[in-house]
């Protein structure tokens, strides 16, 4: 039986869990969310791309998401030849809207095995998306570019402690759990399957959560974070998170990214 005050809080999360989500758009999470940055950041993803794109005819954006971000390049740089892969079902009804009419061919994954011969494609891109580097190697053409930008392992541990669980390492199918991932992992296992590094880099930042609704709205709109979340799983966890709001008026989490531009020789 909760008290009035805990039952307050519960109805309140649970009406933020299930507001609408709408693929890419946080806009529900402006001013509730934010991030801080802890150092310059020394790339700039979407540039990268755009000065590739300039010079191929073959383009491929693994995990494109929603479609978005790959739409308004395609918007730019138009590439005859443009191709997406997605795997998680809610992304790819958005991503077939804004990708069909700019020619590009949206590719349905279950794992990352992509869908193209040997030596086909010049180009290609993924942003925070899993991807095995002995696959991407075999498609891309000989002296082409493979331009990534990762989340690391280090990044939402504090959500896992906070919540009183373990982070787990993504793995691609048929390979075993990752060790780690990060910057030094990613580049050492690029160099093992024959890769030449182009340029690398990694960034440290803060995501600050100004309410405890944000967060919990947050995690609903990356499931694959935390699988099991749920207001009635870790409303206990909930409780003891909502304290921090109350005495700091914030809740900050580390966050770390890091990018690779890798060469098939």
């Amino acid at each position: 039986m909760r008290d009035s005050n805990t039952q307050t809080l519960y109805d309140y999360l649970v009406s933020e869990y299930n507001h609408h989500f709408d693929y890419w758009d946080w806009s529900y999470l402006d001013g509730r969310r934010v991030d801080v940055a802890t150092q310059p950041k020394m790339w700039d993803y979407i540039r990268a791309v755009q000065t590739a794109m300039q010079q191929v005819q073959s383009i491929l954006d693994m995990r494109t998401g929603g479609g978005e971000k790959f739409a308004d390049l395609l918007r730019q740089y138009p590439v005859p030849h443009a191709y997406a892969t997605e795997g998680y079902a809610p992304n790819l009804a958005m991503a077939h809207r804004l990708l069909d009419p700019l020619g590009a061919t949206v590719y349905a994954v279950d794992d990352e095995t992509l869908p193209f011969a040997d030596n086909t494609l010049e180009l290609i891109i993924n942003r925070h998306g899993s991807y095995n580097p002995r696959e991407v190697l075999r498609v891309l053409k000989p002296g082409q570019h493979f331009i990534t930008q990762q989340v690391s392992d280090q990044a939402n541990v504090r959500i896992h402690e906070l919540l009183g669980r373990q982070k787990e390492l993504l793995s691609y199918e048929g390979a075993p759990h990752k060790s780690a991932w990060n910057l030094e992992y990613a580049t050492h296992e690029l160099h093992a399957h024959g890769w030449q590094i182009i340029e690398q880099h990694e960034h440290f930042h803060t995501t600050r959560f100004l309410d405890l609704g944000a967060f919990v709205y947050y995690l609903k709109a990356i499931p694959w974070e935390v699988p099991d979340f749920s207001i009635n799983a870790y409303f206990d966890k909930l409780i003891e998170i909502q304290r921090i709001f109350e005495r700091d008026g914030m809740l900050d989490i580390p966050f770390h990214t890091f990018f690779i531009i890798a060469r098939k020789p």
